[in-house]
């Protein structure tokens, strides 16, 4: 069998295994698979470098499959290639509790390097890693670091906003080792795209600064052809837009938006399939000619790998300082930082973050990231690092520019590329900008860190459009991600320790503008999430955050009339919750009912304060004015909280 027919059989193999699991499942979106395959064949047999014998391996090429509904194209790729998909798990597609759900879940070991499917996340992220390779290969040579990122996206990638922002900053930092590959087949969910999409894609990622080039997406040569355009192409990354048909070889649905996202029935599967000439009454078929291609292509990945393991070895027995470094970058211990503050001093914790942020960055060089336009303000640069660009690969300071939702899936892409941490900055009300990006890194385990400033209507003068009010809450209501509003600029360090040292999710730091009294208080708190600042056995205060001093000092009134208040510092909730019952009944119980006092919407604390407790926070929008003028205006005084708790208790 020649070449050219081999290819075609594994262009089959995909478009088979594809039909037969989406029919199986009764759901799934058969077109992109069947309409890409070509392209998947080549790249997949010809230049993506990955190792089922190794699929964690440093320097392996990375593939993101953005069109996360093409799933099951992805499975038949890593099934072929050997990475641990059984049969039975392409057989058990979008069938609860099986490695092959309906869009890839981020899964390493089995060749899935991210979590796709909210359309245009999977092009950040690609871009993040594209990203992380940069550095790595200007801190360790290209010896050491030099791969590739390849990227599968779909025109509603493109329309998404996230591309934008990612692409638009990829030409800007001309990140030339990214080459993704356009699925143009001119149909959306809802029908053509020239309904809704209709600019020149082109014309528009050369703007950007990419190189472009336009192939028939179903002549391999060509796509070869425009592949190693893009691998000599040098410092811009490539957009290969590559002209196909959806559902392509189904008898009456190819070119259709029915063939995109429901299966397509017996009679269309079997119209397809005697079109192409396979066994119509056969399922979940795999010629063995093919899975010999795709173990020939593989197998020859074992040999760079190898290769490139003796290299290793050989540059760690030259320099054994390079171990120490590799060590530090990949195997990053636990770190404890030594930053401290006098105690009465007022420090707003987005300061203290800046510098809690540089003593982990001495002790941690894999921590690399920025903000998006605000670094003055979030207080998110290394100091003694350039900006990286082309010229300072090796720089640690990422300016994202005013690209929130970009930077969001490009530090996510970051974090889980291995041998660094991202973090990103913005002010808190702008974490609605990311929130797509912060739920998927949530999703998938990703230990990015979200430093979110300016964390409350005592920003003041900016008003109710830069004030966060239902933020905190609304980032609470993500499973997995650690929330962490410390109260002070010692709560802030172990925050900063806190997220450093968490590496199964991301954590989000939120820190105020305004100055805060730094607090007598015991060590290592916040990593219990919540802890007893002061005891009282007559109603217990529980504050984030700012509000952790106000309620001290709303304790001290209530002395004054006779009710001893426990104050307890609540900086993360969902740690507190990790910890066993018999803490938690030790914070909260035996000192009377609860009071919550955060400067947010209510909503969430009524959980921690029972339903004879009583929640004081801001269920408004704000107002621009002086913080302080604010407070006194919302009772988010000492006075007016010792005011209110004194009334609610009848005293």
């Amino acid at each position: 069998m020649n070449v050219v027919d081999i290819d075609q059989l594994s262009v089959n193999t995909i478009k088979a295994l594809s039909m037969d699991a989406i029919e199986r499942a009764e759901s799934g979106h058969p077109g992109a698979p069947m309409g890409m395959a070509d392209i998947a064949t080549v790249l997949w047999t010809r230049y993506l470098r990955v190792d089922p014998a190794d699929p964690l391996w440093p320097n392996r090429d990375r593939f993101v499959l953005s069109n996360g509904h093409a799933s099951m194209l992805l499975y038949s790729l890593l099934h072929l290639s050997g990475f641990g998909l059984t049969l039975d798990d392409i057989k058990a597609f979008r069938r609860l509790g099986s490695p092959t759900p309906g869009h890839p879940e981020r899964e390493p070991h089995l060749g899935i390097e991210t979590t796709t499917g909210p359309l245009g996340q999977g092009f950040g992220t690609a871009i993040g890693m594209a990203i992380a390779e940069r550095h790595l290969n200007g801190v360790f040579g290209s010896d050491l670091i030099d791969h590739r990122t390849y990227a599968f996206v779909s025109d509603g990638d493109l329309m998404e906003g996230v591309a934008s922002e990612a692409a638009s900053l990829a030409g800007h930092l001309r990140l030339g080792k990214a080459t993704f590959f356009f699925d143009d087949n001119s149909i959306s969910l809802d029908g053509p795209t020239e309904w809704t999409f209709t600019e020149d894609v082109a014309k528009r990622f050369d703007a950007y600064g990419w190189h472009t080039v336009s192939v028939d997406g179903h002549d391999r040569a060509a796509i070869a052809e425009a592949t190693d355009a893009a691998i000599s192409e040098g410092d811009r990354p490539s957009l290969v837009l590559c002209r196909t048909h959806i559902g392509h070889g189904a008898p009456t649905k190819q070119d259709t938006a029915k063939a995109h996202g429901s299966p397509l029935g017996a009679e269309e599967i079997a119209g397809a399939k005697e079109a192409m000439g396979w066994p119509v009454d056969e399922t979940f078929l795999v010629p063995p000619e093919v899975r010999a291609m795709f173990a020939s292509a593989m197998q020859a990945n074992s040999e760079v790998r190898k290769k490139w393991e003796e290299a290793r070895d050989s540059a760690f027995a030259a320099a054994t300082e390079l171990v120490d470094l590799w060590g530090r970058y990949h195997d990053a211990p636990d770190v404890s930082l030594s930053v401290q503050f006098a105690v009465g001093e007022s420090v707003a914790t987005r300061s203290a973050s800046g510098k809690a942020l540089n003593a982990l960055a001495a002790a941690a060089p894999g921590l690399i990231g920025g903000s998006a336009d605000l670094a003055g303000s979030t207080k998110t640069d290394i100091e003694g690092s350039d900006h990286f660009g082309p010229q300072s690969p090796a720089a640690r300071n990422i300016y994202f520019g005013v690209r929130e939702h970009g930077m969001g899936a490009v530090v996510n892409g970051i974090s889980i590329h291995g041998g660094l941490r991202g973090y990103g900055g913005t002010f808190l009300v702008f974490s609605d900008y990311m929130r797509g990006a912060v739920r998927v890194g949530a999703l998938m385990g990703a230990p990015s860190i979200w430093v979110f400033t300016h964390d409350s209507v005592f920003l003041g003068e900016d008003g109710p459009t830069h004030q966060p009010i239902e933020h905190l809450a609304a980032l609470r209501a993500i499973p997995n991600l650690w929330v962490i509003r410390p109260g002070d600029a010692t709560e802030t360090v172990e925050a900063w320790e806190l997220a450093y040292n968490r590496t199964d999710g991301p954590c989000a730091l939120v820190l105020t503008r305004q100055g805060l009294p730094v607090l007598d208080r015991p060590h290592g708190g916040v990593r219990r999430g919540g802890y007893v600042l002061r005891e009282g056995a007559d109603v217990v205060i529980i504050a984030t955050g700012s509000e952790v001093a106000v309620a001290l000092g709303a304790a001290d009134l209530l002395a004054a009339e006779g009710i001893a208040a426990r104050v307890v510092s609540m900086p993360c909730l969902e740690v507190f919750d990790l910890q066993g019952e018999d803490y938690r009944s030790e914070v909260l119980d035996g000192a009377g009912p609860r009071v919550s006092i955060e400067a947010g919407v209510t909503s969430g604390w009524h959980r921690l304060v029972g339903d004879g407790g009583l929640t004081i926070g801001i269920d408004r929008f704000g107002a621009s004015a002086p913080w302080k003028d604010i407070a006194e205006d919302l009772g988010l005084t000492p006075q007016g909280i010792a005011t209110r708790i004194s009334v609610w208790l009848g005293r």
